[in-house]
């Protein structure tokens, strides 16, 4: 069932989400070429315990590290492990964290090293994603109008929308009621309506060829079924009367 928080709920999710950003900030410090994508793992799980927080992915469904890292052809779900990040990768960085009985939630994509011109605009075009559906997230609009505008940019610029994996809302549990797809098959201004209140995680999953995507055999890593890089960019954000509030995300900018 979908819960409608009140502003005291929102603070609570602002500190989450506050927490989720510093433990972004701290992963595009650290990931550079040589380091292990456990050695990431261990030291956003270390920064979350320190600010008081628990590590929201963290045995979640089985899920048995406390950050997902995506790399390359990786969509989402990557498994935290021995991989030595390389120069000219890049890694989705996904990072959830409860504190006070409420979740953030968010994801980056890092640039590791020399990367190709290619591929960089894939990063930022995804970001630029994020931000075309939130311009959507208001009242007045529906799920459709947020997910259509992703959509919309992405495939202008040639990419593929992965339809098997959606943005969500969130709150006192890390996926809750409406689901947010990035891609919409119906006219926009249809399905759930926004009003204020709903807290969402948006995030677009945007792959340099086709859209389609494969699970590895460890149950989790999703991967682009041609083999070309995908990225991702997520924030949880709150309905207001007005503008929407960014939870993860102290400084809107692209």
């Amino acid at each position: 069932m979908m819960t409608i928080k009140n502003a005291a709920d929102i603070q609570k999710m602002k500190a989450a989400g506050r927490v989720v950003e510093q433990t972004l900030e701290l992963m595009a410090k650290l990931a550079r070429p040589g380091m292990t994508t456990l050695e990431l793992d261990k030291a956003a799980d270390d920064f979350i315990r320190s600010q008081g927080a628990i590590p929201s992915f963290l045995n979640y469904n089985g899920y048995p590290k406390s950050i997902c890292t995506s790399v390359n052809e990786q969509v989402v779900h990557g498994i935290p492990g021995s991989y030595r990040l390389q120069d000219g990768d890049i890694v989705g960085i996904d990072v959830g964290a409860e504190l006070n009985g409420f979740h953030g939630d968010a994801a980056r994509t890092l640039l590791i090293g020399s990367v190709s011109e290619e591929v960089r605009e894939l990063v930022r075009v995804t970001k630029e994603c994020f931000f075309e559906g939130l311009k959507f997230a208001k009242v007045g609009y529906r799920i459709s109008d947020i997910s259509g505008a992703i959509q919309t940019h992405a495939e202008a610029h040639g990419y593929g929308v992965v339809r098997e994996l959606i943005g969500h809302g969130i709150g006192r549990n890390m996926h809750e009621p409406p689901d947010v797809p990035n891609f919409t098959g119906r006219p926009y201004g249809r399905g759930v309506r926004l009003i204020p209140g709903m807290t969402l995680a948006i995030e677009p999953m945007i792959n340099l060829g086709g859209h389609e995507v494969l699970q590895k055999a460890d149950g989790w890593t999703v991967v682009t079924r041609d083999g070309k890089p995908s990225a991702h960019y997520e924030n949880t954000i709150a309905i207001t009367d007005g503008e929407p509030e960014l939870l993860t995300l102290s400084v809107e900018v692209l």
